[in-house]
């Protein structure tokens, strides 16, 4: 028992005396490690009789506990010294701005789609979406789109090897004139046919295979709906003219309408919009028929085809209606300064952080929606 109680009190002065977090771990190590003083007592225990053992035992135990609570016990004192000692030096001046944490940003693209909902939403339009993966059906046939016409060619559409229920193959949809034809087709069947007004308009994701500074495979694109009675090109006319004025934020905004041709909407035109130069810099807005004002072509327009209102079961005769669609990257490019439509879609976080817009940016129509 005396050598016991020798081995025990020697290292309790030792870890008494011990000067740091290394001075313990020796004396950690010197006695409870692995080939420590007092490990090995205790596997002497397995050689003793039961008699010795039982005597024996609890006096090793003992003393490793008290050698393990005394290292524990220092340890804790030495942890308090020194944040003591810490607290004591040191200050941090609460005046200071916070560091800068890193924060991501809202895409161009996405905060236009915002510009836009919110725009159309005061004008009385929802949004609707559909698949991108389309059939022959909504992307070309119930749009008037005859089987010669070269927007189905492989060149500029991207077809899959399957195919819908009639044979015909499945595609990446070229633009989003396919929501317009589910959207009427889903009144006309829940209508019975009688038809009711519909105003929607339906951004998303369109692919096409071409690529340039002003064209991507992807790209987005918004298109408007208007069905109801009596609608006619006075009604297309005003709503592009408030939708471009509240989405530039400018109140001279300038609109030519040229005929053109699309398969999907007769009359059809070209829609241009006015700028002016100001200081070497085209402007949204001005005087378009001055020295330094031209046109440019941003959207494509007309009355919906009696045709398509036809083929969605809707009766042309009681029914009108307008529609226009605009690439949003091209609108994002022109309100924002951009001129490389790939850069979008580049990932460069250096771009992303210059042209991107804050999470709490939400665009409002009191706010300014380029908020």
């Amino acid at each position: 028992m005396s050598d016991i109680d020798a081995i025990r009190d020697r290292y309790l002065e030792q870890i008494d005396a011990a000067s740091d977090g290394d001075a313990l771990e020796e004396i950690r190590l010197a006695t409870l490690g692995k080939k420590g003083e007092i490990s090995l007592l205790l596997k002497t225990l397995g050689q003793m009789t039961p008699e010795e053992r039982q005597e024996q035992g609890p006096k090793i135990n003992g003393a490793r506990q008290a050698v393990a609570d005394a290292l524990t016990n220092r340890k804790d004192a030495m942890e308090t010294a020194a944040l003591d000692a810490k607290l004591a030096t040191e200050k941090l001046d609460l005046t200071l701005p916070a560091p800068s944490a890193p924060k991501g940003s809202i895409h161009p693209v996405s905060q236009v789609m915002d510009e836009l909902a919110e725009i159309f939403a005061d004008l009385g339009f929802s949004v609707a979406t559909g698949p991108e993966i389309e059939d022959d059906w909504h992307n070309f046939t119930a749009l008037n789109i005859p089987d010669t016409h070269p927007a189905r060619a492989m060149h500029d559409t991207f077809y899959f090897p399957q195919t819908d229920d009639i044979g015909m193959p499945k595609l990446l949809r070229t633009h989003t004139s396919p929501v317009q034809i589910r959207t009427m087709m889903d009144v006309a069947r829940q209508t019975e046919g009688a038809g009711e007004p519909i105003y929607i308009i339906a951004p998303g994701r369109t692919y096409r295979s071409d690529s340039d500074a002003t064209h991507t495979p992807m790209f987005h694109q918004v298109e408007g709906l208007v069905i109801d009675k009596g609608i006619h090109m006075g009604h297309l006319k005003w709503t592009l003219e408030t939708f471009l004025g509240a989405y530039f934020e400018r109140d001279d905004i300038e609109l030519r309408l040229r005929p053109s041709y699309f398969p999907f909407t007769e009359p059809s035109a070209e829609v241009d919009l006015g700028f002016s130069v100001e200081n070497g810099r085209r402007i949204i807005g001005g005087d378009p028929h001055g020295p330094n004002g031209g046109w440019m072509e941003l959207l494509g327009s007309g009355m919906v085809h009696p045709n398509v209102i036809r083929n969605c079961g809707l009766d042309p005769d009681v029914w009108q209606g307008f529609a226009f669609g605009c690439g949003i990257d091209r609108l994002a490019m022109l309100k924002y300064g951009m001129d490389d439509l790939r850069a979008f879609f580049d990932g460069d976080l250096r771009w992303a952080d210059h042209y991107g817009f804050n999470a709490l940016d939400v665009p409002t129509l009191s706010g300014g929606v380029g908020a």
